[in-house]
């Protein structure tokens, strides 16, 4: 069987899974709390950066796309004729 195994690993028993206890709403809250705590947030500046490039990014990705699309329309004008 593909689930079988060799050696010590094979010896050893299998150990029941522990059960989790569930954790209250509060409890939760803090947990999720200090985890953002730990979170280095950008600066201002960062942020305005990161935007900025996002944005320049995604306009240039769309005049690639409508350009494309622009052309291989045209193509196919040419190649098919227009009506």
């Amino acid at each position: 069987m593909a689930t079988q195994t060799r050696g010590a690993t094979a010896d050893r028993p299998e150990q029941p899974t522990p059960k989790k206890k569930r954790t209250s709403p509060a409890t939760f809250y803090r947990q999720v709390v200090a985890e953002l705590r730990k979170v280095i947030w950008p600066t201002r500046k960062e942020l305005v950066t990161y935007t900025t490039v996002a944005l320049i990014f995604v306009l240039i990705m769309v005049g690639l796309v409508s350009g494309l699309d622009f052309l291989f329309s045209q193509g196919i004008l040419k190649v098919f004729g227009s009506g």
